[in-house]
């Protein structure tokens, strides 16, 4: 028996409610998903009781890291986490509560270490300083879990891993296979859906262009995803008809409050810059992540021109670094997806200038998301001022997110070349696609008005792979029906999406090794036609309006085998008169092997046997 004496007992209650504290401030978190390499792990961790709108702003005082280690190798990760309110707002809309998550996707199988850090402090959310102190409750909490092999194969990119740049002209998974997109580029308001949570839909700032994307409605399947008892469909069934038309990306952008939607941003209201709504934002990422599923693609826009001085003035300063880490900590996670820094970017060239930053501060801004994002996913821009000086090892950029600005797309080649071939000059080989091929006012229009989209076919989507691309979004002009604010129905342009897929499969099935692949169009006799070739291997020869064209092989030895493949019907690779030729001279490839349509375009296959 142990006789407590009464001189003992404050000593024993402090004691008791110090292990009562203690107790609470290492509550054991909970550990979400599959356990598989590449499938999305999130920690839960049961933190302050707060809310959107408290006192203390739990989006900004807060900081939240957890250091992912990989015991056998060493490979280590520090992830953002972000303030998650009762850690279901999706479905409950809730705009408080105590859980905090961080989302950790792992590349390797075998043992996971972490370890948490949790501060509190004035703007710690964008701080780096050691002086911040300790938050509590799961500070400097560690465990352990075991991630085993990806049970995932075919289009859902759990099966490919994250895709990167490599310092070549093309993405490339961790699985080792290159990436090749088409898709979506519009219509850049594609978030404003009337069945996410916020008050956007009736505020009176453009409500008419808020979307409900009824028409996609029966493009939802029986067990995709939803939220608050069967919410979502509509924008659910839209990516999943992109997918099955054979397209792999989609773009949108996440804030234009001050843009010509005024419908999509990632705040509570209009006006405050340092808090988030929640569950907006997790109904946003129930989508995202059925995006990953479909092995689709995901563009980041993340400012357009009218809001490129909303934060800061433009700088990279407290609102706009806490902007892109939330962005980061929400959704950075995700397989494949680049961070667009700017859409319709402005010219500060320009008298006055139609941008509030000089070349300094989009460095700057690079650096901060590259330092920030664990993962580092592709971090790209559009020109508008051109892309001088954001060029070689010194940046962060690592491509270019191409416009222009032709009705016909005739300036889609030769800018890609011309990216490829000033980034390569100065240093670093940038990964370029052509995310707005066109003009404004028309660009990709409707099948009703082009049902062949012939200009778009040629010139933008084969002049764009034919150049060195890794591919093409595509834009809708705002003077045509379903524009790019006001599409809701991406049928509009079922029949181009055809013509995507038909340029994707011919890369693709026919085991064409793209990447190691360069533009050679002073190859083929025929002026304006392109020429796409891995030397002394391979040659793709795009002959715009068909008939006899000459290649020059005099470079060559061996012998090639010519095939046909017609890029507006696709199918199966087909033979010609000439079924082979001889390298060590210039060679006509005969006539395309349908007689009636011998004067359209046609792509030929020369491959050494």
């Amino acid at each position: 028996m142990i006789i407590l004496k009464k001189r003992n007992l404050p000593l024993l209650i402090a004691t008791f409610l110090g292990l009562l504290l203690f107790t609470q401030s290492t509550k054991a978190q909970e550990i979400e998903g599959a356990l598989k390499k590449w499938h999305k792990v999130t920690l839960k961790f049961e933190g302050p009781q707060t809310s959107e709108q408290a006192a203390e702003n739990p989006f900004l005082n807060y900081r939240l890291n957890v250091t992912f280690t990989h015991t056998a190798t060493g490979e280590k990760y520090r992830i953002p986490g972000y303030y998650a309110a009762d850690g279901n707002a999706a479905n409950t809309s809730a705009e408080a509560g105590a859980i905090w998550n961080v989302h950790f996707l792992p590349n390797k199988t075998g043992k996971w270490h972490y370890e948490v850090d949790f501060k509190k402090g004035k703007w710690a959310a964008v701080r780096n300083s050691q002086k911040i102190k300790s938050a509590g409750f799961m500070d400097g909490k560690t465990g352990n879990f075991t991630i085993e092999e990806t049970d995932k194969s075919g289009r859902d990119f759990r099966g490919k891993g994250m895709l990167s740049y490599v310092g070549e002209r093309y993405l490339k998974f961790q699985n080792g296979e290159y990436f090749l997109k088409c898709g979506s580029d519009a219509p850049e308001n594609f978030l404003a859906y009337n069945q996410f949570d916020g008050t956007f839909k009736t505020d009176g700032h453009k409500d008419e262009l808020v979307k409900t994307w009824s028409a996609h409605a029966k493009d939802w399947k029986k067990g995709d995803p939803t939220w608050k008892n069967g919410k979502g469909k509509e924008i659910i069934g839209a990516i999943n008809y992109l997918a099955s038309k054979g397209m792999n990306a989609f773009s949108f952008l996440t804030m234009n409050i001050a843009g010509d939607d005024q419908n999509v941003f990632p705040y509570i209201d209009y006006d405050t810059y340092d808090r988030f709504d929640v569950s907006k934002l997790d109904q946003w990422e129930v989508l995202f992540e059925h995006a990953d599923k479909l092995g689709m693609f995901l563009h980041f826009k993340t400012l357009e021109h009218e809001n490129q001085g909303l934060l800061d003035n433009g700088g990279t300063g407290l609102y706009t670094k806490l902007y892109y880490r939330e962005l980061i900590a929400r959704f950075g996670h995700h397989l494949a997806l680049n961070w667009n820094l700017a859409e319709e970017t402005g010219d500060w060239t320009a008298n006055p200038p139609t941008f509030p930053l000089d070349v300094a501060e989009r460095i700057r801004l690079a650096a901060y998301v590259a330092e920030t994002d664990p993962y580092k996913h592709h971090i790209v821009i559009h020109n508008g001022a051109w892309f001088d000086g954001l060029y070689g090892e010194n940046t962060k950029f690592t491509g270019a997110s191409l416009q222009t600005n032709k009705a016909d797309f005739s300036q889609v080649h030769k800018q890609i070349l011309r990216v490829l071939k000033e980034a390569k000059a100065a240093g670093k080989i940038w990964a370029v696609a052509c995310d707005e091929p066109g003009d404004a006012q028309h660009a990709l229009i409707t099948d009703a008005e082009d049902p062949a989209h012939d200009n778009a076919r040629k010139n933008g989507l084969w002049g764009a792979v034919m150049a060195g691309a890794w591919g093409t979004e595509w834009y809708f002009g705002y003077k045509h029906p379903h524009s790019d604010l006001s599409c809701q129905d991406f049928r509009s342009r079922d029949l181009f999406w055809n013509q995507g897929k038909i340029c994707l499969d011919f890369f693709t099935k026919n085991n064409i090794p793209f990447w190691e692949m360069e533009a050679h169009d002073a190859l083929i006799a025929t002026k304006g036609d392109y020429v796409f070739a891995k030397p002394q291997e391979v040659y793709v020869v795009y002959l715009k309006n068909g008939g006899n064209s000459t290649l020059n092989l005099t470079s060559e030895t061996g012998n090639f085998e010519v095939l046909w493949y017609n890029p507006r019907t696709g199918g199966t690779l087909q033979k010609g008169k000439i079924t082979s030729i001889k390298g060590g001279s210039k060679h006509a490839l005969g006539l395309p092997p349908n007689k009636k349509e011998q004067q359209k375009d046609w792509v030929v296959l020369i491959r050494k046997v």
